[in-house]
């Protein structure tokens, strides 16, 4: 990859030297011949300056005209990954609008395939959901009534692979309403963040006491501006997650004081190493555990949404997981 700059210099430079050494030639054959040798001295002197001042120039002339392209690069480069929109184009030179205008074509048919994507993905897992939810409720009303072991087993499988599948294509419809650049932002209200939260807290009584693991809250009144089925999703995640990757015997607190909402476990933890990278997608720390590898994506990109600051650190015990979401 060679520059502009240099391929200037070598298309210019050497004609404007040969030019000037011709002229100067021409000056030194018609000059007497006593004032031939200060003719030369000054020739030389002229065409070392004018080389330096015609590279200084050029070099200039070049680096101004390329700014706005070092701007436009700057600012390409400042841009989330997913940040399809458009590139103003008001201060713009007007040798740079078709290129301007090229890369706004492209990101346009870029985000027309997002939003394909997000459009399928949301309509695939809002269908499934019907289904699998019948699925479910006959598997249930089948173990109620079958008690034979082998029987009962085989439904129990059938059952656990079922909510598996449920809770996937929830997880789907999810990541699809919280993508940052299709949400709507007229489905933001008011919502009393305890409340929220102490219904989700329910939800994940009997899972808790399966695994023998002491779940609480210690919730303030605390209300917010949020969307409340994003948010219970947020919640939701948050507590399964912990559920998840505690050990039997554990404990989760889940607390709400104003602006803020934390999720706490004493299980593994996560290494300060990998904690920026719990939040992408399809990223699971332990293979041993059930899971998709999308709670915290889904959670990373709500929490995006809402403009709420989403962190991990270490309890105050030192052991296990303090998942942290303040909301402005």
């Amino acid at each position: 990859m060679s520059s502009i700059r240099l391929r200037l210099l070598k298309w210019l430079i050497p004609p404007i030297l040969l030019m000037n050494l011709g002229a100067g030639a021409l000056a030194y054959v018609l000059a007497p011949p006593a004032l031939r040798e200060a003719v030369l001295r000054t020739l030389v002197l002229l065409e070392i300056v004018l080389a330096l001042a015609c590279v200084a120039l050029i070099w200039f002339s070049v680096s101004s005209g390329l700014r706005p392209l070092s701007r436009l690069r700057a600012e390409l480069n400042q841009r989330e990954g997913d940040d399809l929109a458009p590139i103003a184009a008001d201060d713009v030179p007007y040798e740079l609008e078709p290129v301007v205008s090229a890369f706004n074509g492209l990101l346009a048919k870029v985000g027309e395939g997002a939003q394909a994507r997000q459009d399928f993905l949301a309509n695939v897992a809002h269908q499934l959901r019907t289904p699998l939810a019948g699925l479910k409720t006959q598997l249930e009303w089948l173990g109620a009534r079958h008690a034979a072991p082998d029987t009962a087993q085989s439904i129990g499988l059938m059952l656990s692979t079922t909510e598996r599948m449920i809770r996937q294509t929830n997880q789907l419809l999810s990541l699809a309403r919280a993508e940052p650049h299709h949400f709507e932002k007229n489905r933001l209200e008011p919502l009393a963040l305890d409340a929220l939260v102490a219904g989700a807290v329910q939800s994940f009584v009997d899972q808790a006491t399966l695994k023998q693991i002491d779940i609480g809250f210690d919730l303030q009144p605390a209300t917010i501006t949020g969307d409340r089925f994003l948010l219970r999703d947020l919640i939701d995640n948050l507590i399964d997650n912990a559920i998840r990757y505690t050990p039997p015997g554990g404990a989760v607190t889940v607390s709400v004081s104003p602006g803020l909402l934390t999720v706490e476990d004493n299980g593994p933890g996560i290494p300060p190493a990998k904690r920026a990278h719990v939040f992408n997608r399809y990223v699971r720390l332990n293979d041993k555990t059930h899971g998709s590898g999308l709670g915290l994506a889904i959670v990373r990109d709500i929490a995006l949404v809402h403009d709420a600051k989403l962190s991990i650190s270490e309890p105050s015990g030192g052991q296990g997981a303090l998942f942290t979401v303040k909301f402005r």
